[in-house]
């Protein structure tokens, strides 16, 4: 997928919908202290194994916070979603992998690996990560996201995932990693 971004301008954030920013006050061992803080939605974030192809199915997409810092904005990531709806957490899973990745996955098909919370520095969200295994007889659509999302996705071997967690080269999350290194543990017992 190629991208072309153009005018790209940061704004002061007016009604948001998604994040809020805070200036947290409080008094760490009698010394007063000021942080700044960005209140988030969890998420869930999903490793997808393709059987037949041997690969994982991961998703790229433009970011513009990543842009900032590359100029680029692209990343390769876990199949994901934020936690915006009265369903669990599994069910939101299921939806985020048909949605981005065209998969229909049955409900108890969807294993939960663990959660973690990320961006501790300044949000401090938690992300639930779980693991699903897909073939084609489940595809449904070509995935790509709904609305206005433009995601592209990516079928990543097996045998270059190793290789791909030290990649410096393409943007990606420590979830994704992190769920690589849980992929390679797992297939040792």
């Amino acid at each position: 997928m190629t991208t072309k971004i153009e005018d790209f301008r940061l704004q002061t954030l007016e009604n948001p919908e998604y994040i809020a920013t805070s200036l947290a006050t409080f008094t760490q061992n009698g010394q007063k202290r000021d942080w700044e803080v960005v209140q988030a939605h969890d998420s869930v974030a999903i490793l997808i194994y393709h059987s037949q192809k041997d690969a994982f199915v991961l998703v790229k997409q433009f970011r513009p916070a990543v842009y900032l810092n590359n100029h680029d904005g692209m990343t390769v990531e876990l199949c994901a979603g934020i936690v915006d709806k009265k369903l669990s957490l599994a069910q939101i899973a299921k939806e985020e992998i048909e949605e981005e990745c065209g998969f229909d996955v049955p409900l108890e098909k969807i294993e939960n690996i663990t959660s973690f919370h990320t961006s501790v520095g300044f949000a401090g969200s938690r992300q639930t990560l779980y693991y699903a295994e897909v073939n084609e007889s489940m595809k449904v659509s070509e995935g790509g996201g709904v609305d206005d999302e433009q995601i592209e996705v990516v079928y990543l071997p097996l045998s270059k995932a190793k290789s791909f967690i030290y990649d410096e080269s393409v943007a990606k999350t420590p979830g994704l990693m992190f769920a690589f290194m849980w992929w390679f543990d797992k297939m040792k017992n």
